[in-house]
């Protein structure tokens, strides 16, 4: 019972941390290809959610997965992240 609860606070935590992402797009200038950097407590849903604009979230998260050959959500700070270049206007 404890281990599960401890599970779902990491979870409830991890959603916070989400809601308050800052995105910044830096285009790059050896190929044009925009990307952010991923600061400590971002995840790929928030990043994905604040260059939505409120379209699909999970579109954009599947779209810069494939971009940068993610096999799963699984992101870490300091990473430099590709996102679809329709988004570098964002």
């Amino acid at each position: 019972m404890a281990a599960a609860m401890l599970s779902l606070g990491g979870f409830w935590l991890g959603t916070r941390a989400a809601s308050v992402a800052e995105v910044r797009v830096v285009v790059t200038d050896h190929s044009g290809q925009p990307w952010v950097e991923v600061k400590q407590g971002d995840t790929l849903w928030a990043i994905a959610d604040a260059l939505s604009e409120g379209h699909d979230a999970g579109e954009m998260a599947e779209r810069i997965k494939r971009l940068n050959g993610l096999p799963d959500s699984l992101i870490r700070p300091g990473t430099r992240l590709y996102v679809p270049a329709d988004t570098a206007a964002r």
